[in-house]
């Protein structure tokens, strides 16, 4: 397995230790096994690690509580969502009115702590007054009404699209809630541009994610690899792509994995020889798929934030055949084979199959992902905005 030595850290100062934090999330971080709860999983380990004694306020929907965060975490509490139809006659956004607790205000009023907010959807308490004068920082995973935005267009029933597209209007009307927040912690260098245009105390932490350094596997995988949430429209839309428009045809298997697959992506599925789908596997097969496969194929409709899975596959895959909305305004389109119609995608993933990924290429993107990626670097830089 060809892997690129490990970064070289200074040793963690005195002054980081008996650090206290509270992070509010807006899942149950445990398993990490999508998108958003990646990077809170993974910021949450990487502080812990650096001797930050963080408080993890946990919203949960479905998720059960998770033992493994107690371990790494000084406390851990849970909180219900307040669902239901009801909640969306609110003029507050839904992801947001259903995360408000006050059982959670009272805990965080119990100290003069700093308070991480995970996106703006855990924000209903960030404007609060009984919290002035307290560090409060926000994480914005993404631009949230461009997100929603384009969830409506990537939606199939009526019903769908009409809550992402009242959602997106109801998310741009609350964003300016962030000016309460001493700093925002943009997840790309596009979203630290857009936030800073609108607000002061912007910075740029990269995401957080499971790999310390590029291990790529050495000799040839013998299939391609798509993975993620199904049940997401974006995520349903980029699978039905790569059956129907690059794999059809063409002489390489192509595995799909996640959970909620839509039944008309079963069937384009069940109708094409070389397609595989397999569902509501755990996240250690996901890696492993990602690992063995030759080539990750990671079409993307919505350029919004930075995708998760797209640094799994740059750290841990062979070669990545993306689109420009995967990697727009993430600095990474020079990892990765970037191609916008889907007969450059087939050229490019048939010249991948049987070209191992090594040489300059992978030193070079070893230097930038473990250069700006750097887990325990970028929860160092957050501990320095605490204060």
């Amino acid at each position: 397995m060809a892997s690129a030595k490990r970064p070289c850290y200074r040793p963690c100062s005195r002054a980081l230790v008996d650090r206290h934090l509270h992070i509010v999330s807006f899942d149950v971080p445990s398993p990490p096994s999508y998108g958003g709860v990646i990077d809170v999983y993974y910021k949450v380990k990487a502080l812990a690690d650096l001797g930050v004694k963080v408080h993890l306020h946990c919203f949960q929907y479905g998720r059960p509580k998770a033992k493994d965060l107690e371990a790494l975490c000084a406390s851990v509490h849970y909180y219900p969502r307040r669902t239901g139809k009801l909640q969306l006659l609110n003029s507050l956004p839904y992801v947001v009115v259903s995360r408000r607790s006050e059982p959670m205000m009272e805990r965080l009023l119990k100290d003069d702590h700093p308070i991480l907010f995970e996106g703006l959807h855990c924000c209903y308490a960030l404007g609060d007054p009984r919290l002035h004068g307290r560090t409060r920082l926000v994480r914005a995973h993404n631009v949230e009404h461009d997100y929603y935005g384009a969830l409506a267009k990537a939606a199939t029933s009526t019903f769908r699209r009409t809550y992402f597209i009242n959602e997106a209007h109801k998310l741009q009307r609350f964003e300016p809630v962030l000016a309460e927040a001493d700093h925002v912690l943009a997840i790309s260098p596009k979203d630290e541009a857009y936030f800073g245009s609108h607000f002061h105390h912007v910075v740029h932490i990269p995401a957080f994610h499971a790999m310390d350094q590029v291990a790529v596997p050495s000799g040839l995988g013998d299939f391609a690899f798509y993975h993620g949430a199904l049940g997401v429209p974006e995520n349903d839309q980029a699978a039905l792509f790569l059956v129907r428009k690059v794999f059809k045809g063409l002489p390489v298997r192509l595995v799909i994995a996640g959970s909620d697959a839509s039944s008309e992506l079963r069937r384009e599925v069940a109708r094409t020889a070389n397609v595989q789908l397999r569902e509501n596997i755990d996240t250690e097969e996901i890696h492993r798929l990602v690992r063995e496969a030759q080539v990750n194929v990671l079409p993307s409709f919505q350029a919004t934030g930075i995708k998760l899975k797209l640094l799994l596959c740059l750290f841990a895959g062979r070669h990545v055949v993306c689109n420009t909305p995967m990697v727009e305004g993430t600095g990474l389109a020079e990892l990765c084979h970037v191609h916008d119609d889907p007969e450059g995608m087939r050229t490019s993933i048939l010249a991948c199959m049987g070209k191992p990924a090594n040489g300059q290429a992978l030193e070079r993107r070893a230097e930038v992902l473990e250069q700006r990626f750097s887990n325990r670097r970028n929860a160092e830089r957050i501990v320095e905005l605490l204060g």
